[in-house]
């Protein structure tokens, strides 16, 4: 388990670096091209693989333990440590990350976004895997800052060489805001770790007196908060994301949405309310009140957008739903309490499965029609998407009624326990505050509601292809349907068996609030 676990982060550099050869070992192919292709998808799936039997061979039993650890001694002047581990917290986005990557992985092999060679995009697409992989992994803060710092140039260049129109604006966008958060959260966390002593993430989550000061930890939440902020990301330090999304490939919104935004959640759930309760507890109502202005913000942007006439890009409009429903998982976690944050780790990979569901939907709606733009769509493929293509058409409204939270679905229940945990906080924080803070957040399921079915009855619905008199769409092809059915699968198992993952998350939360006791 711990070569394991060791494999699964350095596989993918690995990988990266042999994608670069003159041609991959081993794999052969019709072209080179072909051949990088097949090389992303073989590395991908065996880190796939190397995740699924860690996680069947995980410890269901203590979910609380860090489990497949790997501890060597790496500066030892400043106490830094090669330290990985996982336990109940982590194993999901680690396997949802290995399978997210994977299954872009298999969709570029058939669907190559136009660009440079694709032996630079497989090794990219790699890179961030690993990247992704560590962020997730470590338990050693310099090494998570190092980690949450190596997928931004990958994310980068995606962005910038295989993306659309004003893709060179939109990453350097990306890349100044993330960078300028990140020089923040860095000191941070060395402010923590040279007051404590240590940089070794789970002594001092268990040290009941690591040696922070509340004035210390009060300033450390406010500088590591605005660089896991940025990620997130939370209003209003959210500008950058709906412009990175709209220019990124398929695949890069793909793991922009899935895997990447959850970096800045999970910093805050490992990092922040084991290591800095105090300061958490300073910040905890502001941070809520940033979350529910998200929510209705990003809601009522996406109503704007959907309305006829607007001009408004599909692409843009989940980039906007992702600001709403990472604002749920903000609130979730301002709570500070086990149904708050079990609401906001269920949420997390909720939005993963949903989110990036919805941008291979669009990215195959784009590549249908040669737009991503509604009123296009409503005129193209809308008004009779169910009968153009009645696949890609349920599909489609499929994953906006995960997105919305319909109950038996997997959006349902993150927000459902973040609205609880809302209604009753930790103690020592405002209840009135919290209720306020519940009802505004209620309300925005509504408006997530509203503007979900507004796309679908624009996008999919009204007279069919035949009485139109115009050609049919492309219905869901083979590969599309490879890597879109896992999505779909895990959406309505979530839905309907929550305990599967609030099962490893719970036993984790409760002793990450304890301060570590058993």
């Amino acid at each position: 388990m711990q070569f394991l676990l060791a494999l699964i982060v350095v596989g993918p550099l690995i990988g990266a670096v042999a994608a670069l050869l003159p041609a991959p070992p081993g794999l052969k192919g019709k072209s080179p091209d072909q051949a990088v292709l097949r090389h992303g998808v073989t590395v991908t799936g065996v880190i796939l693989a190397a995740a699924v039997v860690l996680a069947l061979g995980f410890d269901h039993d203590h979910p609380s333990k860090m489990q497949a650890t790997t501890d060597i001694s790496w500066i030892p002047a400043l106490d830094v440590r090669i330290h990985l581990g996982i336990d109940g917290i982590s194993l999901p986005l680690l396997v949802l990350t290995a399978l997210l990557t994977f299954l872009c992985a298999l969709y570029s092999y058939f669907k190559m976004p136009a660009g440079p060679s694709p032996k630079a995009f497989v090794a990219l697409i790699l890179v961030l895997e690993s990247g992704t992989l560590a962020t997730f992994a470590v338990l050693d803060l310099l090494l998570f800052f190092l980690a949450f710092e190596m997928v931004l140039i990958p994310m980068y260049f995606l962005i910038a060489r295989w993306g659309g129109e004003q893709r060179t604006q939109a990453a350097w966008k990306f890349i100044l805001y993330t960078l300028l958060g990140s020089v923040v959260m860095l000191l941070g966390l060395l402010l923590i770790g040279l007051r404590a002593g240590t940089f070794d993430m789970v002594a001092l989550a268990t040290d009941n007196d690591p040696g922070l000061s509340t004035s210390v930890q009060v300033i450390a939440v406010l500088a590591v908060g605005i660089g896991l902020a940025v990620k997130t990301p939370m209003w209003p330090l959210h500008s950058w994301l709906p412009d990175a999304h709209t220019a990124a490939p398929t695949v890069g919104s793909v793991l922009l949405a899935g895997v990447l935004l959850k970096m800045g959640t999970y910093g805050f759930v490992r990092i922040l309310l084991p290591i800095a309760p105090d300061g958490m507890e300073t910040f905890a109502p502001y941070l809520a009140a940033f979350a529910v202005v998200g929510i209705i913000y990003g809601s009522l942007a996406c109503l704007a957008l959907a309305r006829p006439g607007a001009k408004g890009d599909l692409k843009r409009l989940i980039a906007y739903s992702s600001v709403g429903h990472m604002g749920f998982v903000l609130l979730g976690i301002s709570t500070m309490t086990p149904t708050g944050v079990n609401g906001a780790l269920f949420a997390n990979i909720a939005h993963g499965l949903i989110t990036g569901l919805l941008f291979f939907l669009v990215g195959a709606l784009k590549d249908r029609t040669g737009s991503s733009d509604l009123d296009t769509l409503a005129k193209e493929s809308g008004a009779a998407l169910y009968g153009k293509a009645p696949r890609l058409g349920g599909l489609l409204a499929f994953g906006a009624v995960a997105s919305l939270g319909l109950p038996g679905l997997a959006g349902f229940w993150g927000e459902m326990l973040a609205l609880f945990g809302a209604f009753k906080p930790a103690d020592d924080l405002s209840r009135p505050a919290f209720l306020t803070f519940m009802a505004i957040a209620a309300f925005g399921t509504l408006l997530t509601a509203a503007y979900m079915l507004i796309v679908v009855r624009r996008v999919c619905m009204g007279p069919t292809a035949e009485a139109e008199g115009t050609p049919r769409l492309a219905d869901v092809h083979g590969y599309e349907f490879a890597a879109w059915t896992p999505l779909v699968a895990l959406t309505v198992l979530a839905g309907l068996w929550p305990a599967a993952l609030l099962g490893l998350t719970d036993p984790a939360v409760q002793q990450l609030l304890a301060g570590g006791k058993s």
